[in-house]
């Protein structure tokens, strides 16, 4: 029988029939594997199981007595009808089998830090994440958001987990939908509709109660100041840490990662991917992570924010600042000229502290882009003694 031991987990693959006649041999050589491995927790696999009895049934509920948290995994639906009938899923955390998706060929709408979004076709679209231990966080941002739904956010819910290779993915059913971008790829003058529903869905989000599982966003930028610590002198760091600190949390539920590619458009609605990064805080926050997607990432190399957007970046620059006149419903330019560089203080304290947590800091072009934003910090520091606008 395969186990594998991993941070006190043991997890045990089972296989073929789990009957009276083979139950014995198959409980004695979980029991053994147990005494070999002491584990915290335990999983048993059933990708390969093809049927368990009420023989098989017993040994389940004998391991249930012994580990309280037992998780059943990757069940096919006919063991899963099993383990259901019998009243097992009430005692037991038992999964059903992911099946298997295959986007090769498919077309690249949207990428981010997270995974790569990908058109499967005109009805259909898979987010697919990068990292295959995030199943947990995939299962997170389903419930995100389906409460963000239930409160009134216009969203798109992903309505299955997938697997696609050796990681997972989310499908979304989008029945003829475009992203922003691909919109303005289409057709440049439709600026000022997207700048305009961009702020409509974000006064949405703004304007909904925040659910209290929500990361507090203050708290997060506060971790930011400690993990760009070598990069600024000690009074720089007071200063930051007390910009951030004077920021009124007034428990705004925001979006927090609101560029085109996760704003859709489907029959004249407007609808939001991407629920992951769902925070809550100061709308200061919200502008600072809008900043980054039209114009932060690239302060160094205007060519990454072209690449990530697969828009011209003067189209960029644009409808940054038509989003930021709409939020705040001004064209005082020095008063959008104030608001801009309070929001790109942050978003760029969190672009170095990127740049830093995926190893680029060595890199060429890291440490030119943590140069530029830490000049810029730097000058704003000078410049500023509250973030409030």
């Amino acid at each position: 029988m395969k186990t594998t031991l991993k941070n006190g987990t043991l997890t045990i693959f089972l296989e073929g029939h789990i009957d009276s006649v083979n139950s014995p041999v198959i409980e004695k050589e979980i029991d053994d594997s147990i005494a070999q491995n002491n584990p915290v927790l335990l999983i048993l696999d059933a990708e390969k199981l093809e049927y368990i009895s009420s023989a098989g049934l017993r040994v389940v509920l004998k391991l249930r007595k012994r580990f309280s948290e037992l998780k059943i995994i990757n069940t096919s639906t006919a063991v899963y009808e099993i383990f259901d009938v019998t009243g097992f899923t009430e005692m037991v955390m038992v999964e059903k089998a992911y099946r298997f998706y295959d986007v090769s060929g498919c077309e690249i709408i949207g990428e981010g830090s997270n995974g790569k979004v990908y058109r499967v076709n005109t009805d259909t679209i898979v987010k697919v994440y990068k990292d295959a231990s995030t199943l947990d966080e995939i299962k997170r941002e389903r419930e995100l958001s389906r409460t963000a739904f239930l409160l009134g956010v216009p969203t798109a819910i992903p309505y299955d987990v997938v697997k696609v290779g050796d990681t997972y993915g989310s499908v979304f059913e989008l029945l003829n939908a475009k992203s922003f971008d691909e919109i303005l790829r289409e057709d440049a003058e439709n600026l000022d509709m997207v700048a305009k529903k961009s702020v409509e869905i974000m006064k949405i989000i703004h304007a909904t109660k925040a659910p209290e599982n929500l990361p507090h966003q203050k708290d997060t930028a506060v971790r930011w100041v400690g993990e760009v610590k070598n990069y600024f002198t000690t009074k720089q760091l007071e200063k930051l840490s007390a910009l951030i600190d004077s920021i009124p949390e007034n428990g705004m539920m925001m979006h927090g990662d609101l560029h085109v590619k996760n704003i859709m458009m489907q029959n004249g609605e407007t609808l939001l991917i991407d629920m992951d990064t769902l925070c809550t805080g100061n709308p200061i926050y919200e502008l600072a992570f809008i900043f980054n997607a039209y114009k932060g990432f690239g302060i160094s190399d205007s060519k990454v924010v072209e690449r990530f957007l697969k828009l011209p970046i003067d189209l960029t620059y644009k409808l940054w600042r038509r989003i930021l006149a709409e939020y705040l419903e001004s064209d005082d330019e020095a008063k959008l000229n104030e608001v801009e560089e309070k929001a790109s203080l942050i978003g760029l304290l969190r672009v170095m502290r990127r740049v830093i947590r995926i190893g680029e800091d060595k890199t060429d072009e890291g440490k030119k882009l943590i140069a530029a934003c830490h000049d810029v910090i730097a000058e704003l520091l000078e410049k500023y003694d509250t973030l409030v606008y």
